[in-house]
């Protein structure tokens, strides 16, 4: 079983992305669970999500990363002993870190193969984020295996190359792939790089 966990700032296109790569994953024919994490009481990503048809485990008011801690080992072994994914998808509350995310499956217990964290940045608040949160937005990107510069749909002039190498700077040896989640631009190069 494979977990790749989907980290970036709130509003950076996590659950667009999410289904793009449920619907990838259900096109090859592989069994894949969702697990989506809401701060708010009201989760409207979960319920989107079963409404599509997904096995989708919604663990709203809270944050995976600390609240939530205990619960998020619980649903992960609920997934594995009742769906037996071949995939789970995880995406923490846009205020999580998502290495402490991949700690938290890593001592549940899941037979996880490997385990990937995909960091998603918002092309349109990129240089907002830069300046009020460098510090968390760092956090957050750190661990990722790979980096989406996604919205690149809607980038301006000179954007995404800027953007690229500021992150390419900041974070060697890395891919950075420009996607646009909602168009679906780029991303047969993100499902080349996912198992």
């Amino acid at each position: 079983m494979y977990v790749y966990i989907i980290g970036g700032f709130l509003g950076s296109g996590k659950t667009t992305l999410l289904m793009r790569l449920a619907s990838m994953y259900t096109k090859r024919g592989l069994k894949t669970a969702l697990l989506v994490n809401e701060s708010g009481e009201i989760g409207v990503d979960g319920a989107t999500l079963k409404a599509e048809g997904y096995d989708a485990i919604e663990l709203p008011n809270g944050c995976i990363c600390c609240s939530l801690s205990g619960t998020l080992q619980s649903a992960l072994q609920n997934i594995e002993n009742d769906i037996d994914p071949d995939v789970i998808i995880v995406e923490p509350t846009g205020l999580a870190l998502p290495h402490k995310v991949k700690e938290l499956v890593h001592v549940s217990g899941i037979d996880a193969e490997e385990m990937f964290i995909i960091g998603v940045v918002d092309i349109q608040r990129f240089e907002d984020l830069i300046k009020k949160k460098e510090q968390f937005f760092s956090m957050q990107m750190n661990h990722a295996d790979f980096i989406l510069i996604n919205k690149c749909d809607i980038a301006k002039e000179g954007q995404i190359e800027e953007i690229t190498g500021w992150l390419k700077d900041k974070y060697p040896g890395k891919p950075i792939i420009p996607i646009s989640a909602s168009t679906g631009e780029n991303l047969e190069k993100v499902y080349e790089m996912m198992r």
